[in-house]
């Protein structure tokens, strides 16, 4: 036999609302289950709405059901199970599975059969548009509320919802404190807590008794419908209910409050320009900090075995001693005048031996277009075996897209070294402007660009960092200009370290060789 369990909702747990509801439902499926002769070995009442899954009453009926501690389900009609299309699915699920047997209800016919199952699918998605209609009819209905200049939502404290005109009227009693209250506020001598003191002397205190507390107070404050506005989807509209005060105390209030706020606490970081750049001897990174108006570098000391004595560094030292750095890697006038000519002359040089290569490519290009139109034109004419025409066809457009590779390879090596080299001859010949100027980030940045993390803080001195090979020569165009200051030095004429050949990098910068120019 089957066995049943009687379910039974209402949409609030509100007394007042739907009070019939539950009662009637379980009387009406009382006396169906009486007629109908089922056997309901429990009931389940619930007071939620089902717009939203997650009832717990009706989750824990279908765990039962699962558990096969009943095949079947009383209710009033579809929509007392679901409005959502969760719920819903799982109901019908269950039914697929076997697991529920039959779904009685006294306003609805249903069998387990296809139909009865696509009948049930129907009504739960009319229980689903009821809701959704519902839901925007309501939004719709305080929409216009709010253009009526109608408050869409329980009064604020000092005003009554009127039930019978659906309107907001003022609370004469509270009203007179609140206004009193607004007053005391605005001459600037109460805090938030002595108003607070003072509407619970008069009688407004909270639900629980208790008074006010300082965020409740400077809300209510703060709030425009105590001067006929109000606020609502973040915007102020005009009200039709009674101003409890006036506009020029309620100014004055705002005033107050915003004077009295916390000032907030500035979130804007100032990084300092060094940090980052340096290494302490100690291995630790470098920090800094502000002390009597000027700013000191040190170690940040976070190793937990050693003890750092390393000193403090003034920033205006470091600034100095930085800009000694980027001196020794600057690129002279005459050397980037010398070497910008030689990039120009090398890029032309070598277009021109490119140019008869990239002609002869295209030239074999269109060659190979015009065999494959040959061969489309034979295959369509029936005069090449479609294998054939295959594999010719894809002999030719490899070969072609090889030819489209070496001409784009081509390209690239002629020009794509030539705008990063350029790049990099106007930075090294600005490094003097750098060094000479104020501006500490752009000196970091190109310290950067030519150390790295790399520098290291050791007795006040910045120290460059040690090669691990000495006898290694200078892999960098970096250390070739530092290299080549050095050989100046020693040298009546100016050196720069370039192959005799040209500039365009083809070989390494550790297989490069002096010339002098």
């Amino acid at each position: 036999m089957q066995k049943f369990f009687l379910y039974a909702r209402k949409s609030t747990d509100v007394e007042d609302k739907q009070v019939l509801s539950i009662e009637a439902q379980i009387t009406e499926l009382r006396e169906f289950a009486k007629r109908e002769n089922l056997d309901v070995i429990e009931k389940f009442i619930e007071k939620q709405s089902a717009k939203i899954p997650g009832r717990p009453v009706f989750n824990s009926m279908m765990s039962r059901i699962e558990k096969s501690e009943a095949n079947g389900i009383l209710a009033w009609h579809p929509d007392r199970l679901a409005r959502n299309s969760v719920d819903g699915g799982k109901i019908i699920y269950l039914l697929d599975c076997g697991h529920l047997k039959a779904l009685k209800f006294p306003q609805f016919w249903f069998e387990p059969t296809p139909q009865g199952k696509f009948m049930l699918n129907i009504a739960f998605g009319q229980s689903k548009y009821y809701v959704d209609s519902l839901s925007e009819n309501t939004k719709r209905g305080l929409r216009q509320k709010v253009r009526r200049g109608e408050y869409p939502t329980l009064a604020p404290m000092g005003y009554i919802n009127d039930s019978r005109n659906k309107t907001i009227i003022v609370d004469k009693k509270k009203s007179v404190v609140l206004r009193k209250a607004f007053q005391l506020y605005a001459e600037n001598n109460s805090r938030l807590e002595d108003i607070s003191d003072f509407l619970a002397q008069n009688g407004i205190k909270s639900k629980k008794g208790n008074k006010l507390h300082r965020d409740r107070i400077s809300y209510l404050l703060s709030n425009p419908f105590y001067i006929g506005l109000f606020r609502y989807s973040g915007e102020i509209h005009e009200g039709k209910h009674q101003p409890v005060v006036s506009k020029k105390i309620f100014d004055k209030v705002q005033e107050v409050l915003k004077q009295r706020g916390k000032p907030r606490k500035s979130r804007k970081n100032n990084p300092k320009a060094f940090c980052g750049l340096l290494k302490c001897s100690c291995g630790m990174s470098i920090t800094a900090e502000t002390q009597k108006g000027h700013i000191y570098y040190r170690c940040s000391r976070k190793s937990k075995t050693a003890k750092c004595r390393e000193p403090f560094v003034r920033e205006e030292n470091l600034n100095e001693q930085v800009s000694k750095l980027l001196q020794k890697f600057s690129l002279k006038k005459d050397w980037a005048d010398q070497l910008l000519k030689m990039l120009e002359k090398d890029k032309k040089e070598t277009a021109q031996s490119s140019i008869a290569f990239v002609q002869d490519s295209e030239k074999r290009i269109d060659d190979i277009e015009i065999k494959l139109q040959r061969l489309l034109d034979g295959y369509l004419e029936q005069d090449i075996e479609r294998e054939i025409y295959r594999e010719e066809k894809a002999k030719q457009l490899c070969e072609k897209k090889t030819l489209e590779e070496k001409i784009s390879a081509l390209e690239q090596k002629r020009t794509g070294w030539v705008e990063p080299m350029e790049k990099w001859i106007k930075e090294a010949e600005n490094l003097p402007k750098i060094a000479r100027e104020s501006n500490l980030f752009e000196k970091k940045v190109a310290a950067k660009e030519i150390f790295g993390s790399n520098l290291t803080l050791s007795a006040k001195k910045v120290l460059e960092p040690n090669p691990k090979n000495p006898k290694q020569k200078p892999q960098t165009p970096w250390a070739a200009i530092n290299a080549a200051h050095k050989i100046r030095s020693q040298k009546t004429e100016s050196m720069i370290l370039v192959r005799s050949a040209g500039i365009e990098p083809a070989i390494p910068w550790s297989e490069a060789r002096c010339s002098i120019r």
